[in-house]
């Protein structure tokens, strides 16, 4: 319903454009440095405890979370194929911006030529900035306010040494071209926020590495907003598990969206392509973008996803996305996640701490 009579929640409604917008183009990058997570096991553990993941991605010492979102911003323009004149914002959503005063965005919109006639602007909400600035371009394109809007999802490893974050904590992301339907490989159909006061994960101003609760991240964190916004998102569109091919949720870890997509009806072999924080570690502003991704590489016309991000502190957004017949034409214009996945240097510790500049002077 969108008249605010929903019996779950007074003035809950379905978030909709005026009208029909999607997803013009896409694209990805991950880092070719990859640190297993036996490697922490060994330096902190003696190789004593498991891993949670297989590897994660490591940003090299020439890389950060603008040169990535230039990467990831090209491959969903030549996906496009647009001039990148007519991009009439540019939105980078991260926790790990390398200017703490000075934008991110503005040097992406520089490098891909979107700029000087375009609105550019940094995002934070913890590991659902980057959907959160995809959701605000829905909005701006929408309206009619400009003709496409570029969200991107990108971060960079952020752990403390020796925390269990240190595991999953990783780099990458994603960048997506929001546009009218009628040129788009998916179509938004419906998104839904859910947030609260959850104080699950924060990095105080001047700190280094973040802080988290520990299992207090799951419950009653992560899993009360993603479930509740995936859940309300369905009623409210009168659908159900069984209406979509595939679903996507954000990846501190293997197990949480597995559980997560278990609580909303989901199969298994619906969620396994667009999980990847098992073999490139969780990259948090760009996690479930980073999914959808590498979701719409395999997708076919008419298709249905559900994704739903999560960011600490604490919300959901969730999305209802239809894919159309454009997708085929577009997807082999540019990389691939699963090409970025293949492409990897295996790193040890010590180099990565050097990577990560976790070498005090």
């Amino acid at each position: 319903m969108t008249d605010g009579t929903h019996p779950l929640h007074v003035g809950q409604s379905v978030l909709k454009p005026d009208r029909l917008v999607g997803i013009v183009g896409y694209g990805a990058y991950v880092p070719r440095y990859r640190l297993p997570g036996r490697e922490v096991a060994r330096v902190w553990t003696g190789g004593l405890s498991g891993s949670p993941v297989q590897e994660k991605a490591v940003a090299g010492l020439d890389e950060d979370v603008i040169t990535m979102s230039i990467e990831a911003a090209q491959n969903a323009l030549a996906r496009a194929a647009i001039d990148p004149r007519l991009i009439r914002a540019v939105w980078v959503g991260s926790e790990s911006h390398p200017y703490a005063v000075k934008p991110t965005s503005t040097v992406v919109a520089e490098s891909i030529g979107a700029a000087p006639n375009v609105q550019a602007a940094d995002w934070e909400f913890a590991c659902k900035a980057g959907s959160e600035a995809m959701q605000a371009g829905i909005g701006f394109v929408g309206s009619g306010m400009g003709g496409y809007v570029l969200a991107i999802g990108m971060d960079t490893a952020q752990a403390r040494p020796g925390d269990a974050l240190e595991y999953t904590a990783a780099a990458g992301g994603a960048a997506f071209i929001i546009g009218p339907a009628a040129e788009s490989v998916a179509v938004f159909q419906g998104s839904y926020s859910y947030v609260t006061d959850t104080p699950d994960f924060w990095r105080r101003a001047h700190q280094v590495y973040p802080s988290h609760g520990d299992r207090f991240t799951g419950e009653p964190a992560y899993f009360a907003h993603v479930v509740t916004a995936g859940q309300r998102l369905m009623e409210m569109m009168g659908t159900t598990a069984e209406d979509y091919r595939w679903a996507i949720f954000h990846q501190p870890n293997v197990k949480f969206p597995m559980r997560a997509g278990q609580m909303l009806g989901f199969a298994p072999e619906k969620l396994e392509p667009g999980l990847l924080s098992g073999v490139v570690g969780n990259v948090y502003a760009g996690s479930s973008l980073l999914g959808l991704t590498a979701t719409l590489d395999i997708t076919e016309p008419g298709d249905r996803i559900l994704m739903v991000s999560y960011g600490s502190g604490a919300g959901s957004d969730a999305f209802d996305i239809l894919v159309t017949e454009r997708i085929a034409a577009r997807r082999d214009r540019a990389p691939k996640v699963r090409d970025y996945v293949a492409r990897r240097t295996e790193i040890d510790y010590a180099l990565y701490a050097r990577y990560r500049g976790k070498l005090a002077e």
